[in-house]
């Protein structure tokens, strides 16, 4: 299993919240929330509903409630513990191969700071701390590139099917 990361970014807050309170002095001209969700690219169900939360609480009801979702289990200085401890290699951190994959980086959280993340989870930290899924590319050891090279050009040709004159 290798490392794979979801591609969303951090939600920027503060560019939510500018948005909502743009849709506010619409409806302050009197603009419908149809018109208001159409002008701002949101669904229309969003702009009726600020505008009920605007109505029942003013301005101050739809700015932000801060961060989205749990806080992490890891602090900032376990966080970047981790991230040194992933850059010096699996084998490093007592794993058998070099490989990192999520089960591996869950026991390593585990193990160091006593914190269980389950293995799905754990892509989430990771692209939260800027690493993306890598595969490993799986060649053999023995593989040598120039006999390989010399098979293609000169004994390939020869064993190769050739399309028949009515298939050309």
């Amino acid at each position: 299993m290798a490392i794979c990361m979801a591609l969303q970014g951090p939600v920027d807050q503060s560019a939510l919240q500018k948005r909502r309170l743009k849709a506010v002095r619409l409806f302050e001209k009197g603009i419908t929330p149809s018109e208001v969700a159409r002008r701002l690219g949101v669904h229309r169900q969003s702009a009726g509903r600020w505008r009920k939360e605007w109505l029942a609480g003013g301005d101050k009801a739809l700015k932000s409630k801060g961060r989205i979702g749990r806080k992490s289990a890891l602090g900032p200085d376990q966080t970047n513990q981790l991230a040194m401890i992933l850059k010096a290699g699996a084998v490093a951190a007592g794993m058998p191969t070099e490989v990192w994959t999520l089960p591996r980086v869950a026991k390593v959280i585990r193990n160091e700071f006593g914190v269980g993340y389950h293995p799905g989870h754990v892509s989430k930290v990771l692209a939260a701390m800027g690493f993306s899924c890598q595969r490993p590319s799986r060649r053999a050891i023995e593989r040598d590139e120039e006999k390989i090279r010399h098979w293609k050009r000169h004994k390939w040709p020869a064993i190769k099917k050739k399309p028949d004159a009515k298939g050309a």
